[in-house]
């Protein structure tokens, strides 16, 4: 029986998704749940998993293309008779074939194509020159057969053709001609290391015209006679150019349209965060063994800034001048800006004015995971009313975040630090090594005014240093 595997409902707005990965090829077995393929939309990456135990039969979407949502992308039999054909079939193959038969393609092809697959986290860069790392055990061999057949001896376009991504990004970059390069690889294919070799020839030739030169007394500059090395000229900026991925396209997409059309400002307050520093500490330990997860500063901020919003409603807002109206909301949907492998994702708690402490550590834990693991939905990065970016975990003193629109606010909240401060003690002043940080908020100008912002900081501040924190996290004691 064949089970129909179709592109689900990835969000409320979302009508279509490209696949950027196969997690499984043809023939093999997958388990029910189990991550089938990669897609891609313009909110975020996720995987998708299998709805059905069984044997993946066909592919019927290929990486790089647009599927809307409910099209069929693969059939899955179910009850594996893919399989056992499969398995009827190996022995007749095995007897005449040698055992390590697919892997004909030569070692340096092989790293090539390994190397591109690894910069390139989305397939989009694989061409048919490159075989896609699902290509299976039948295909391999005859594929290679083709290319060898189908590339001519001698001809340079040929070699062009043929040349694997990365390979004709070094001959690109360095502007060297294919049809000069002799190919080592299967089929006399240019290889990388062909290419590096070329390079480092042309570099020899160069060193070796400008030597003789250099080398005549009559012609040593002023500087060279006083025994100081000259110069050699600029050859040029080097680099590499890469294909953005889609996350980093969607984020340049959207960071760009945030400062084209809102009116950014940036306020601060430094903080004095000893309290949280000391309940944390008494209870990490115990948290982290309960829960699985870190108990770090950043709930405590967050929790705070659930107590205060609300008394600062155009913080938590949206503004649409066109239409002459501001929209306030109710709950705090609060956003958390994920640093993953992919890409930076902002995924939100709904209801977050109703967590406490150790909810909320457990809760962004959970976002953390799902954004890196690509289990997040769309709808987990849609509908935020304000956002935290913690860029203290990375040792940042000082930020000036971009808004995440339609919000109005959004809040960095840098690294902590021991430092010696002047406090009050029975009236008098005296020095103290206090754990001090700042809490930056951008806000936008057209909905916030500067006095709000200042306002909504000094209440953060009182509620961060004179809350009663240690109660908060007292069932870990």
């Amino acid at each position: 029986m064949a089970e129909e595997v179709k592109l689900p409902q990835l969000g409320e707005s979302v009508t279509e998704g490209t696949i950027t990965a196969w997690l499984v090829k043809e023939g093999e077995h997958v388990e029910e749940d189990q991550p089938l393929f990669e897609i891609s939309t313009e909110k975020v990456d996720t995987e998708v998993p299998s709805p059905a135990s069984g044997v993946l039969k066909q592919i019927r979407a290929e990486v790089d293309d647009t599927i809307e949502v409910g099209a069929v992308v693969a059939l899955i039999d179910t009850d594996g008779a893919a399989a056992e054909e499969a398995a009827e079939e190996a022995p007749t193959e095995t007897e005449e074939e040698p055992e390590e038969e697919p892997a004909e393609a030569a070692p340096a092809e092989a790293e090539e194509q390994a190397a591109a697959e690894t910069e390139e986290q989305a397939p989009a860069a694989e061409t048919e020159e490159q075989a896609p790392a699902a290509e299976d055990e039948e295909q391999a061999p005859r594929r290679a057969a083709a290319e060898q057949r189908a590339e001519p001896e001698g001809d340079g376009r040929a070699k062009g053709e043929l040349l694997s991504p990365i390979v004709r990004r070094l001959v690109n970059e360095h502007d060297l001609d294919p049809s000069r390069i002799e190919g080592t690889g299967k089929g006399g294919r240019i290889t990388r290391e062909d290419v590096e070799r070329a390079i480092e020839e042309g570099g020899a030739r160069r060193r070796a015209e400008e030597e003789p030169a250099a080398a005549a007394p009559e012609e040593k500059p002023a500087a060279a006679q006083a025994g100081v090395e000259p110069r050699k000229p600029h050859e040029g900026v080097r680099g590499h150019t890469e294909k953005l991925s889609r996350v980093r396209a969607a984020i340049a997409r959207s960071m760009w349209r945030s400062l084209q059309s809102t009116a950014q400002l940036t306020a601060a307050r430094e903080v004095d965060v000893t309290g949280i520093m000391q309940a944390r500490e008494g209870v990490k330990d115990a948290f982290r063994q309960r829960e699985g997860v870190p108990l770090s500063p950043l709930p405590f901020i967050a929790r705070g800034v659930c107590l205060v919003l609300p008394r600062h409603e155009a913080l938590n807002a949206s503004i649409d001048v066109e239409g002459g109206v501001a929209k306030y909301y109710d709950t705090i949907n609060l956003g958390f800006a994920v640093d993953a492998p992919q890409g930076l994702i902002v995924p939100n708690l709904k209801d977050a004015q109703d967590l406490t402490v150790p909810a909320l550590a457990r809760s962004i834990a959970d976002l953390a995971d799902r954004v890196r693991n690509k289990r997040i939905s769309p709808d987990d990065v849609q509908g935020g009313t304000f956002t935290i970016t913690n860029t203290g975990s990375r040792g940042v003193l000082f930020d000036t975040p971009v808004l995440n629109p339609p919000e109005t606010g959004i809040l960095a909240t840098p690294t902590i630090e021991k430092r010696p401060v002047v406090v009050s003690q029975d009236g008098a002043d005296a020095i103290a090594i206090r754990w001090m940080t700042y809490l930056c908020l951008t806000y936008d100008h057209r909905m916030v005014d500067g006095a709000d912002a200042a306002r909504f900081l000094a209440d953060l501040k009182e509620i961060v240093e004179t809350h009663d924190w240690t109660t908060e996290v007292g069932a870990y004691r």
